[in-house]
């Protein structure tokens, strides 16, 4: 009887989404009422064109409960929609490399006077100071390719202050127990998880400082059963990539990992979408959820209320994927949506794996990448946060 489309449920609004004050951010909420009857939008009567409604309310809190409703012969029919208020919002973008353990089983054996003596850390470094990048690097405690099985136990403590020092830009997380198998809480308990999460937290925290951990924006391959995202819920993520339930993964598959695939091909097959592609309608409906998939890549995060937090779509630069001469072209991409859906806040990631020679995928540019993905960032005007404080980075509401 009622529809409110001007807004998704969960829509994250921001200064480019209407008119903001101090205390508010005034919005037009629009849609169609099927009998053509008067409505009311939180009280406010609406602008009657035909079957259609408009009307501007005001947002006032962070979390914000919008009714639309009209009087008919047979009752009263409304629709509630959950609106946030990015207030204050800033562009911003958040970066994760996901997979961490080479970088500690080297420290451990080589133990450089200084952590950030080795490369990859250097490296990572070199690109905050030339872009201000604060990424996020998510751990594994096991090493599946070392073949004496590396431990993140065995990570000395001895640069701990130098992490605490470079905290404000460098922080670690609990991804997984290890690399394989893939998807490893696709079926685990809220305690399978919750072990594997104290285990590599405990240890973040010994060799780096409570100030270095941060919580999860996206466990081992995303997909996770119920019980565990219930349990980084109450833990304390507030963010999380791209949604909790089961989905069809692009990138190289496990055999390709293993054994060295031809990484022009992996990224081929990525970059055409042909990796993870639902073939048929019939397919899509059954692999994909259209609406939420197209929301998502066009203005990259919406809030959920009932779970109160925010899923996250991937900007399309996952730079273990995308090769430098495409990044641009992606970036493109990136901004035409800032500029037509009002976006703020935009994360892009990639693996610490291919950034090491060892490795059978190794990209020789890897850190080319990601120096330059973050650049474009900041050259856009985009600032780096953490999407795991605050509202996606953004602490006006703290």
């Amino acid at each position: 009887m009622i529809e409110i489309t001007s807004h998704r449920q969960g829509a994250i609004l921001n200064r480019n989404h209407g008119e903001e004050t101090q205390n508010s951010l005034k919005v037009t909420i629009g849609g169609i009422s099927e009998s053509g009857r008067p409505v009311k939008v939180n009280g406010v009567p609406a602008i009657m064109d035909g079957r259609h409604f408009s009307a501007e309310i005001e947002l006032t809190q962070k979390i914000n409960a919008v009714t639309a409703s009209v009087m008919t012969p047979y009752g009263v029919y409304s629709q509630e929609l959950t609106l946030v208020w990015d207030k204050q919002s800033f562009r911003r973008f958040g970066a994760g490399i996901d997979d961490h353990i080479f970088v500690f089983t080297e420290l451990a054996r080589q133990r450089p006077k200084h952590a950030f003596d080795h490369f990859y850390l250097a490296g990572l470094k070199k690109i905050h100071d030339e872009s201000g990048l604060k990424v996020v690097l998510n751990c594994f405690y096991r090493n599946d390719h070392d073949q004496d099985g590396f431990l993140l136990k065995e990570m000395p403590d001895i640069w701990k202050a130098e992490f605490q020092d470079n905290s404000d830009w460098l922080r670690f997380s609990f991804h997984s127990y290890s690399e394989f198998p893939d998807r490893p809480y696709l079926e685990a308990s809220a305690e399978e998880i919750g072990r594997d999460y104290d285990l590599i937290r405990d240890e973040i925290i010994r060799f780096a400082g409570e100030e270095c951990f941060i919580v999860p924006q996206t466990i081992h391959w995303g997909n996770i059963h119920p019980a565990a995202a219930a349990e980084i819920i109450r833990r304390g993520t507030r963010c999380y990539n791209s949604s909790f339930r089961p989905k069809v993964m692009g990138g190289p598959s496990l055999a390709d990992r293993m054994k060295g695939g031809n990484m022009a091909q992996v990224q081929q097959r990525s970059l055409s979408g042909e990796d993870k592609a639902a073939s048929t309608d019939g397919l899509k409906m059954h692999y994909e959820f259209p609406e939420e998939v197209d929301y998502l890549k066009s203005r990259y995060a919406y809030y959920d209320p009932s779970l109160k937090i925010c899923f996250l779509g991937h900007c399309g630069i996952t730079c273990n994927l995308v090769p430098v001469a495409e990044i641009p072209k992606r970036f493109e991409k990136i901004m035409a949506n800032v500029t037509r859906y009002g976006v703020e806040a935009v994360k892009f990631g990639s693996h610490e794996q291919y950034t090491f020679p060892d490795y059978p995928n190794y990209l020789p540019d890897h850190f080319e990448r990601i120096a330059l993905t973050s650049r474009l960032f900041r050259e856009n005007g985009f600032q780096p946060v953490f999407f795991n404080e605050g509202l996606l980075g953004n602490r006006s509401w703290d």
